[in-house]
């Protein structure tokens, strides 16, 4: 029989250093204006202990130009367990980001900030380990409760939970499923959204993550070749 959640160990010493963590996180405005954007993501097959992470980091001045990027392989061994994802993604893209040798002024995260259960989704994670600005900007809802955005480019609709604005329903395309973006570490909900909109100048996902999004893919598919 499985053990409930609260009674593993495992879970229960990741939510007290989650919380740990949580308490470093600071909410602020982001610089403006903003040149060098980093999209960072991770690749991996569910339960799998296979990670590959990796940031680009792009020119917003020179069309989303990538000027640096890095990529990552690691065994990650912390299990899948739903709010704790973190612990699994964190690790590989802190070894990626090591690797960068032009530093982004701020990373827009392909996962969850402030909008998680706990409110501190892997786009806080990474920004409290590194002490870096990041935005979360997820593809789908985790959770809270969050009304239809209108169909033009910029509309937004607030991601509430218990009560509280955790982040935003954002329409980066007319007529197309919006992306949910919420603040990470040294950014705020406001700044995160206007960032977010201003990289995605053409696809519903910003440049910057799509292009570690293909570059992760991309090496993925080659080791799984190899």
């Amino acid at each position: 029989m499985k053990v409930p959640e609260y009674q593993d160990p495992v879970y229960r010493a990741a939510v007290a250093e989650q919380q740990r963590l949580k308490r470093k996180l600071v909410l602020k405005p982001l610089s403006s204006p903003l040149r060098l954007v980093a999209g960072a993501d991770v690749s991996y097959q569910l339960h799998g202990r296979t990670f590959w992470g990796g940031f680009a980091v792009c020119d917003a001045a020179d069309d989303f130009r990538v000027v640096d990027c890095a990529i990552v392989r690691m065994e990650v061994d912390f299990p899948y367990i739903p709010g704790l994802l973190g612990f699994r993604e964190t690790p590989v893209l802190a070894a990626a980001y090591g690797r960068l040798t032009v530093k982004p002024e701020v990373t827009i995260v392909d996962a969850h900030g402030l909008a998680h259960p706990r409110r501190f989704g892997s786009a806080c994670h990474i920004g409290v380990l590194l002490d870096v600005p990041t935005v979360g900007c997820a593809k789908s809802l985790l959770c809270g409760e969050c009304a239809e955005a209108g169909s033009e480019r910029g509309a937004r609709s607030f991601i509430v939970l218990e009560g509280e604005v955790v982040g935003a329903a954002l329409r980066t395309r007319a007529n197309v499923q919006p992306v949910y973006v919420s603040a990470g570490y040294g950014s705020d909900l406001d700044s995160a959204l206007s960032l977010v909109l201003a990289c995605a100048p053409r696809y519903r996902i910003p440049e910057p993550v799509r292009q570690a999004h293909a570059l992760v893919n991309e090496v993925r598919r080659e080791g799984a070749k190899g």
